[in-house]
């Protein structure tokens, strides 16, 4: 199934210029064919092309439906790593997986500190609409890490590769459960930046014996969610 994307899209109406444009200059789709699009708010809009304009190209309804969103959110909170190829990569596979919000993090060790917002979205929106994902993450700006680890989160988790105290992921996280997972950069998290998350009550985790890089952590650690509540 092809799945074209519109977050302002409502079931009937105009498709995004952008939309528009692939629907009928790139797939060749015509007056008369069936689409399905997404709002990432959950819903399906199947419907029929009225009017096969490359830019707006109108569409009428002809049924709508709504997906509930998981029984538990995983938000990752991770430094980007300093190729940006290899962050987009670890961002595709976590939204493939399933994820409900994305938090770049800016630490002592990061190598990367400037993150283009716009330029994760899309990577978000190719990987939901590869997936036939009906919702979409969150995405919020680069934060600096003793900022983020200061508000409010669920159940958060910090993975580092320090000689402490650590439970791996799979014996301490619960079903069902929300949860905030913390993936430092390549350097690690400064051991700063692990008092300080312990002291906002962030659980130190391992990911398994092996040392990992900050974009293989991250997938393993959103795979680990996903198969404990299968």
């Amino acid at each position: 199934m092809e799945l074209f994307f519109d977050p302002a899209f409502n079931g009937q109406g105009i498709l995004s210029e952008s939309e528009s444009k692939h629907c009928i200059n790139v797939l060749r789709h015509k007056v008369g064919d069936t689409i399905t699009v997404a709002d990432g708010k959950g819903h399906y809009y199947k419907c029929e092309i009225i009017n096969a304009h490359p830019k707006k190209c109108e569409l009428t309804l002809v049924e709508k439906q709504s997906f509930p969103e998981s029984k538990f959110r995983i938000h990752m909170a991770v430094a980007p790593t300093k190729s940006i190829d290899r962050f987009e990569w670890m961002i595709e596979k976590a939204m493939e997986l399933g994820i409900s919000e994305i938090t770049p993090l800016l630490c002592h060790h990061s190598e990367r500190k400037k993150v283009r917002t716009d330029r994760i979205e899309r990577v978000v929106v190719a990987a939901m609409k590869q997936s036939l994902k009906a919702h979409l993450p969150k995405i919020n700006e680069l934060t600096p890490f003793d900022e983020f680890i200061t508000r409010k989160h669920s159940n958060g988790y910090i993975a580092h590769c320090y000689n402490s105290e650590k439970s791996p992921l799979k014996n301490i996280y619960t079903t069902e459960s929300d949860c905030t997972l913390c993936i430092g950069p390549e350097g690690d998290f400064s051991i700063e930046e692990v008092e300080l998350a312990e002291k906002a009550g962030f659980k130190p985790v391992s990911l398994g014996n092996s040392r990992l890089r900050t974009e293989t952590a991250g997938v393993i650690a959103c795979h680990t969610i996903h198969l404990l509540n299968d």
